[in-house]
């Protein structure tokens, strides 16, 4: 259990810096852009989800490492660990979409839960960055017309 509480706040902190710094970059890029403002805020939705992507993925590799490796618990049924399955789990469970056809046993279920919430706060951060830049840059496209 220490072991899951240790990767799960590494995960936290990674991911965070990880969002972080996709935001900081898109923050310094953006206005040195020439291009009209839609086509600035496609970057930032593709940008997000880079960087969400990214994020699924390392949790991804935690699930893998931990079950495979660890034995730490297992996800789902009893066959062998492989990372398809991890991942699907770790996207579903980072957007909270849960479909349940996948579960985690054992410790492993510690980690999923700070994943939901984690992914929550990321999404709601992504989501909120998208609003301001939203409101910023269309007033842009709404002077140049």
């Amino acid at each position: 259990m220490i072991l899951i509480g240790g990767v799960s706040i590494a995960l936290v902190v990674l991911t965070t810096v990880i969002h972080y710094e996709v935001l900081r970059l898109l923050s310094t890029v953006l206005p040195l852009l020439r291009t009209a403002g839609r086509a600035k805020l496609i970057i930032v939705i593709l940008g997000a989800f880079v960087a969400h992507a990214s994020e699924v993925a390392l949790y991804a590799v935690a699930y893998y490492v931990l079950s495979r490796y660890l034995n730490a618990g297992t996800l789902g049924d009893s066959s062998p660990i492989n990372f398809t399955r991890c991942l699907y789990f770790s996207g579903e469970t980072f957007s909270s979409l849960g479909y349940g056809d996948v579960v985690p046993h054992e410790n492993l279920r510690l980690l999923a839960g700070v994943e939901a919430l984690n992914g929550l706060l990321l999404i709601g951060w992504s989501a909120s960055y998208a609003y301001i830049a939203m409101e910023r840059f269309w007033d842009d496209d709404n002077l140049k017309h």
